[in-house]
C-alpha cells in the first residue's frame, strides 16, 4: 500500500467517525494527514469531498452550501493567500471546534435544523436542536418578529466547564457534542449551545449588505454570535492570530483556529465546495505560546548566539523550553523582552524558533542582558547585528572551535575531538597548519604510557592518525573554504560562490563585499561576514596552498559533480557518513535537510510518509534510493 492509499484510508476513516460524533482524533492531528495528502496529491478527490452523516434521521438538502474551507497552517501559507487576496478590510472571526448547523426559518419561525453531512445534505435534528441554548424558535428583532425566509448558520459547542461537570467521560468538548446533537431520544442536547456566523435570505429580501452587518443583524434578532474582528492588513492578521493563542485557554469553548474573509458578501464563492475568498487559519501543533523567563548566550567559537528559555510547551508531541532567537538584530526586530508572551514554532526538521511577540499592554517586562566581553579572552565583544563574537583571532576558544571545525569538514575522522582537544591543551596545536605538521612521535604519548614508551613500543594508534590526517591533504576548495570555520559558510555555499566564477583560491580572497553579494544565495550581511573571514585567514591559507601542504582539486571533476544529495534513513551498504564521503569525493556536496535547490533525496524507503519526503515531493525534488545511488556514483 502506498502512503496516498493509506492517507485515503486515515482520513475516510476519522471523517467518518467524526460524523457520526466519536472522533478518534483531534482537530490537529487530522489536519496533518490531511495536509500530507494535499502536499503529495493535490487533486485527491478525498479532499474535495465531506463527510456524511449516519443514517438514524431524516435527510435535508441545505439552503447555504457547507463545504469545506481552504486551510493555513501557518503564517507563511496565510501570507501566500493574502497576496492572491487583497482586501481593504480582513474580517476575522474564530473559528469554532464544533459541529456545524444550519437553521432552516419560513416567515421568522424554525422549521428545520440540519446538520453538515456531506455538504449538500444533512440531517434533520430539529427536535434536539429546539434544546439548544441558542437555537431560536422565531426571530424577534426590537420586539417585532421578523419574516425571515431562509438559512442561518452556526456551530453548536459543548462549554468546558459542561465537559467537565457532565461529560468527562468523553475525550472532548467538541467529541461530546456531537455525539449529544445526534441521539434519538433527544436526551443531553439541552447541554450545548449554538454560536451562529452566517444567514442567507431566500425570500428575496435584503435584511444585511455586508458581512460585518450580517453579524450585527444576527445579534439584533438574539442570536449567539462568533467573535468578530476586523484587521487592516495580512501581518494584523498573523499579530492577532497570536494574541488569541494566548488567550485561547481562557476562551469557554474550543476553536482551532481563526476564519479569514472579505467584508463584501461573496454568494457565488460562498456556493463553491470549497471557497476561494475566505480561509482558515488553523492553529498548528507546531506553534505555541509561552512567557519568556530568561535568555542564555550559547557559544560556539567566538560567536554568542541568544538563546530563549520559557516556560515549556508541547509541539507536535515534544516538550519544549529553548529555542533560538538568532542573533541581536533578530531579537531587536521582535522586539522581545523578558516576560514577553512569545510564538514558538517549530516547523519540519527546523530547531524551534521564537518566531513573534504577542501584543499586550500593560504586560511587567525587563530588557534582555547582553554579555560585553569574551569570557575565554576578555576582549571587548563586537555587536554587528546580524553577530555578537569575539574579534580576537587569538583567543583560545576562538582557535580550539576552528581547529574541530576543520577536522569535521575535511573529515579526518581518525582525528577525533578528544585527541584534538588534548594537543590543543598541551600547545602543540595552535593553528590548522599544526595539523599538518604532526610526526608519528608527537601522537605517541596519545596512546601509549610511559612504560610502553620506554619499551620502545610501536602505536599502531598513532601510525593510523598520522596516516589519516597525510590521506586528507587533497580536496576541493569549496571544503577548504568552509573547513575555516567563517561564520555561515558551509560547502555548499562554497560552492555556488565557484560556480559564480570565483572557482579559485585567490579570486576569492581579492573578491569585495560587492562582488561577493552579487551572488545569488549570498546578501550584504553574508557577504560581509565571508569577505572579513578570508581576509583573517588569508596568510594561513594561502601558506597552506602555496607550501603543497594542501592540494586544491579542479572544479567540476567527478561523476556527482555539480549535485547535491541528502540522506534519510538507514543505508544497507554503508553507513551514512561514508556516503557522505563518497559524495564529496565524486564531486557532489552533501545538505543537511530538503531546500529547493536539492538534486536528490536517498532513501531505502522511498513511499515513507516521512517529513523530508513530503517536503521533497512538495519541492518536485527526484526521491531515489541507495543503489540508484550507487549507479549514479559508477
Amino acid at each position: 500500500m502506498t502512503r496516498i492509499e493509506e492517507l485515503e484510508q486515515l482520513i475516510t476513516r476519522y471523517q467518518k467517525s467524526y460524523y457520526n460524533g466519536e472522533g478518534e482524533i483531534s482537530d490537529a492531528e487530522f489536519d496533518l494527514l490531511w495536509d500530507e495528502l494535499k502536499t503529495l496529491d493535490p487533486a485527491n478527490p478525498i479532499l474535495h469531498k465531506v463527510g456524511a452523516d449516519s443514517g438514524n434521521f431524516a435527510k435535508v438538502q441545505h439552503i447555504m452550501p457547507m463545504g469545506s474551507q481552504e486551510k493555513a497552517a501557518n503564517p507563511e501559507q496565510f501570507l501566500e493567500w493574502a497576496a492572491k487576496h487583497q482586501y481593504d478590510q480582513y474580517l476575522v472571526e474564530y473559528k469554532l471546534d464544533g459541529a456545524s448547523l444550519e437553521l432552516q426559518y419560513e416567515n421568522g419561525y424554525l422549521v428545520r435544523a440540519v446538520t453538515r453531512g456531506d455538504g449538500s445534505i444533512g440531517d434533520d435534528i430539529t427536535a434536539n436542536a429546539k434544546k439548544m441554548a441558542g437555537v431560536n424558535a422565531a426571530i424577534y428583532k426590537d420586539g417585532q418578529l421578523v419574516p425571515f425566509t431562509g438559512g442561518v448558520r452556526g456551530e453548536v459547542i459543548m462549554t468546558h466547564k459542561v465537559h467537565e461537570t457532565y461529560f468527562s467521560d468523553k475525550a472532548n468538548c467538541r467529541n461530546a457534542a456531537n455525539g449529544l446533537m445526534k441521539r434519538k431520544d433527544g436526551q443531553g442536547s439541552e447541554y450545548l449551545t449554538l454560536i451562529t456566523y452566517d444567514a442567507l435570505a431566500t425570500d428575496g429580501k435584503s435584511y444585511f449588505t455586508s458581512e460585518a452587518e450580517k453579524i450585527r443583524w444576527l445579534i439584533d434578532c438574539g442570536f449567539n454570535v462568533v467573535r468578530l474582528v476586523i484587521c487592516k492588513s495580512p501581518d494584523r492578521v498573523i499579530a492577532y492570530r497570536a494574541k488569541v493563542m494566548e488567550e485561547r485557554k481562557s476562551i469557554e469553548y474550543d476553536i482551532d483556529g481563526l476564519v479569514i474573509k472579505e467584508n463584501k458578501i461573496n454568494l457565488e464563492d460562498a456556493s463553491r465546495a470549497r471557497p476561494d475568498r475566505q480561509i482558515a487559519f488553523k492553529f498548528s501543533l507546531e506553534e505555541a505560546v509561552s512567557t519568556l523567563r530568561e535568555v542564555e548566550w550559547s557559544i560556539s567559537g567566538g560567536t554568542y548566539t541568544p538563546v530563549a528559555i520559557f516556560d515549556e510547551v508541547e509541539l507536535n508531541g515534544t516538550k519544549v523550553q529553548r529555542a533560538s532567537l538568532a542573533n541581536p538584530d533578530k531579537m531587536r526586530q521582535l522586539g522581545v523582552r523578558i516576560g514577553s508572551h512569545v510564538v514558538v514554532v517549530k516547523r519540519g526538521e527546523i530547531i524551534p524558533k521564537i518566531e513573534s511577540v504577542v501584543e499586550e499592554k500593560d504586560l511587567e517586562t525587563s530588557e534582555i542582558p547582553f554579555p560585553h566581553t569574551c569570557e575565554v579572552c576578555g576582549s571587548k565583544l563586537v555587536d554587528e547585528g546580524s553577530r555578537l563574537f569575539c574579534p580576537n583571532k587569538a583567543c583560545s576558544k576562538r582557535i580550539l572551535h576552528q581547529l574541530l571545525k576543520f577536522q569535521d569538514v575535511v573529515d579526518i575522522r581518525d582525528l577525533g575531538i578528544t585527541l584534538i582537544t588534548s594537543l590543543f591543551n598541551d600547545g602543540r596545536l595552535k593553528s590548522v597548519s599544526d595539523i599538518y605538521s604532526l610526526t608519528v612521535e608527537d601522537l605517541v604519548p596519545y596512546f601509549l604510557n610511559e612504560e610502553s614508551m620506554e619499551a620502545d613500543k610501536k602505536s599502531l594508534g598513532a601510525q593510523k592518525v598520522y596516516n589519516s590526517i597525510q590521506a586528507h591533504r587533497s580536496m576541493k576548495l569549496s571544503t577548504f573554504v568552509a573547513a575555516f570555520d567563517i561564520e555561515g559558510i558551509a560547502e555548499t555555499s562554497a560552492e555556488k560562490l565557484i560556480s559564480a566564477g570565483f572557482d579559485s583560491l585567490e579570486k576569492l580572497l581579492t573578491a569585495d563585499e560587492t562582488q561577493i553579494a552579487s551572488v545569488p544565495g549570498f546578501a550584504e550581511i553574508m557577504a560581509h561576514t565571508l569577505v572579513e573571514g578570508l581576509a583573517e585567514n588569508a596568510e594561513e591559507m594561502r601558506s597552506l596552498v602555496q607550501n603543497g601542504i594542501i592540494n586544491l582539486e579542479e572544479a567540476g571533476l567527478g561523476s556527482l559533480s555539480g549535485k547535491s544529495f541528502c540522506f534519510t534513513g538507514e543505508l544497507n551498504t554503508m553507513k551514512r557518513a561514508d556516503a557522505e564521503q563518497l559524495v564529496k569525493k565524486n564531486g557532489g556536496t552533501i545538505k543537511s535537510s530538503v531546500t529547493k535547490d536539492l538534486s536528490y533525496l536517498v532513501t531505502n524507503d522511498t513511499s515513507s510518509g516521512s517529513s523530508k519526503n513530503v517536503k521533497a515531493a512538495k519541492f518536485g525534488i527526484p526521491i531515489i534510493d541507495e543503489k540508484a545511488f550507487l549507479e549514479m556514483v559508477k
